[in-house]
């Protein structure tokens, strides 16, 4: 088969589509024939150097995809050969085709299409994961989303208004802004031009964020914590802006918040299969409903990975951009 390869870490030209060994599924797993994967931050990590996948995960990166099953490991049941599936994985989705655990396989949701469905796993993984499962989430809460026309961004907008949650984003153009709106947004704050703990506590008539998914890490932590509601949580998804800052303890003390930070790639095979299974059960309907749905942006060939890359890392997109298998 072919896969992206990186020989060396480096810029997006260190991304190359060569031929590898085919990967043999193991026990509990499945090989799956990708369709499409799909480009996340953390792939635009590895490929630099700084993100190497977990032990016993494919080098290769990907960290979502979807295609059909060509083959079952030893001791899979509940799926078949031709099954079409996404799915969530720690590594190799950048390849013609992947072994996945297969407590992270989702049957393709109604209504989508098997290659855009490579647009799903790892977000509506991460959203639900944090915001509802570590974060709880309520009906009448208010949730801030940084970088809101990001992949994360579009589909934590659309799954908190679906559980009847308000929500506030920032992003740096009138264009993602207006999105961002289009899926349900109220409150829309111009990162360049607007201060974000400002905007949101003038909009929730002081009250401050319930819920605040973040990517930017550092750079926001003090800031994160002034636009915190009593009994506020802040939910870490990303290091976008650093890794090391000060968290002020007073403050969080007074408001009764708390600050939580946590990744999908490493985690255990059992808690990923236990996330995945409550994203079968509340965000799989919500799908097939028409309620919530993926934004691609634009599909590019996966041997052109290098192109998707610049594209993410100039952050000239909305939602997420699709490799798909030539």
């Amino acid at each position: 088969m072919y896969a992206i390869t990186i020989p060396e870490p480096g810029g997006p030209e260190a991304l190359v589509w060569d031929e590898v060994p085919d990967p043999v599924p193991g026990e509990g797993e499945v090989l799956v024939e990708v369709v499409a994967g799909a480009v996340n931050r953390a792939d635009i990590l590895q490929r630099q150097g700084f993100y190497d996948p977990p032990p016993g995960a494919s080098r290769y990166p990907g960290l979502e995809c979807s295609g059909r099953i060509a083959a079952l490991g030893p001791g899979v049941s509940g799926w078949a050969v031709g099954d079409e599936v996404c799915a969530l994985l720690a590594g190799g989705g950048y390849a013609e085709k992947v072994a996945v655990p297969a407590g992270q396989l989702l049957p393709v949701p109604e209504g989508v299409d098997l290659k855009t469905a490579a647009a799903l796993p790892e977000v509506v993984c991460t959203v639900w994961s944090n915001v509802f499962m570590i974060a709880h989430l309520r009906p009448g809460e208010t949730l801030l989303v940084h970088g809101g026309s990001s992949g994360i961004g579009t589909m934590a907008i659309q799954l908190a208004k679906a559980v009847g949650a308000k929500v506030a984003v920032t992003a740096g153009t009138k264009e993602k802004l207006d999105y961002c709106a289009e899926l349900g947004a109220e409150i829309l704050v111009n990162y360049r031009e607007q201060d974000f703990v400002e905007e949101v506590k003038k909009a929730t008539g002081g009250a401050g964020a319930d819920v605040i998914l973040d990517n930017m890490g550092a750079k926001y932590l003090d800031r994160n914590v002034q636009t915190l509601a009593v009994n506020g949580r802040l939910a870490v998804i990303g290091m976008q802006g650093g890794i090391k800052g000060e968290l002020n303890l007073a403050a969080l003390l007074g408001k009764r918040a708390a600050v939580t930070a946590a990744s999908l790639r490493a985690r255990p095979l059992e808690e990923k299969a236990a996330i995945v299974a409550a994203v079968r059960e509340h965000v799989w309907p919500l799908l097939a409903g028409g309620h919530v749905r993926p934004v691609v942006d634009r599909e590019l060939p996966m041997s052109d990975a290098a192109a998707a890359h610049r594209v993410v890392e100039e952050s000239g997109h909305i939602g997420k951009v699709l490799l798909v298998v030539p």
